[in-house]
């Protein structure tokens, strides 16, 4: 059965789309939102409305989600400045920073984003949070043998940190063969010292913090859709 909430990631990629232009290099975003944006963007290339189009993945999943619904890829050593991405979040605070990597697949994604001349939001309406961290767990990728002292040094910071597990009980992989902590904040007051001082463990590879990269957000909701837009970003498309 179709989640009530699937039409709103359906309708926020439609909105999102209108922003592609024909000649253009994209960032395919990773997730059930941007699952959408993939398969509207094949439909568009299939009946002539978009051409010249070329993107690059953020996960293994996207790449061959891309390959069946017709979008021709490149890697970033091909394609190492992109036009646009798009993509999905996990939580949207109110001045577009994020919070992204429930997917597992948040390494490529910020890297393959921050090639981007901007990044586009697209999510349905249970994302967007007055402050991060007060729903969703914040996602942070380890090199595995470091797990030991990365939870420490994790929990010293506040949280609680939980080994990402598949549903056969095997801890979770991501396309790079790292494990995944799912880390469980209280809210999070200062995005901005965390970033840092998550990435001066050893052993973290990335987190799930995205910010300062999104430059738009389109939000689909039972009322209709709604634009989060970040400080001196044109609101057209």
């Amino acid at each position: 059965m179709m989640s009530d909430l699937e039409p709103m990631k359906q309708q926020a990629a439609e909105r999102a789309l209108a922003y592609v232009r024909s000649g253009m290099a994209l960032g395919l975003g990773t997730g059930s939102t941007a699952r959408y944006v993939v398969l509207g963007l094949g439909e568009r290339l299939r009946d002539g409305r978009l051409h010249s189009i070329v993107g690059v993945a953020t996960s293994e999943a996207t790449a061959t989600l891309a390959a069946q619904a017709g979008v021709p890829i490149a890697t970033l050593e091909q394609q190492p400045k992109l036009d646009l991405a798009i993509d999905g979040a996990d939580e949207i605070d109110p001045e577009l920073n994020l919070i992204k990597g429930l997917g597992g697949a948040l390494l490529r994604e910020k890297i393959v984003e921050s090639a981007a001349e901007r990044l586009i939001i697209v999510a349905d309406e249970t994302k967007p949070v007055a402050q991060l961290g007060t729903r969703s767990p914040l996602p942070v990728e380890i090199i595995r043998m470091a797990l030991p002292v990365v939870l420490l040094r994790l929990k010293a910071l506040g949280c609680t940190p939980t080994l990402r597990h598949t549903a056969h009980g095997q801890p979770f992989l991501t396309d790079e063969h790292n494990y995944i902590l799912d880390c469980a904040f209280q809210g999070i007051a200062d995005a901005h010292a965390l970033d840092t001082a998550i990435h001066a463990i050893p052993g973290v590879v990335e987190h799930g913090l995205f910010i300062g990269m999104a430059s738009l957000a389109i939000i689909a909701g039972s009322q209709g859709i709604s634009t989060l837009v970040r400080p001196g970003e044109p609101v057209t498309n």
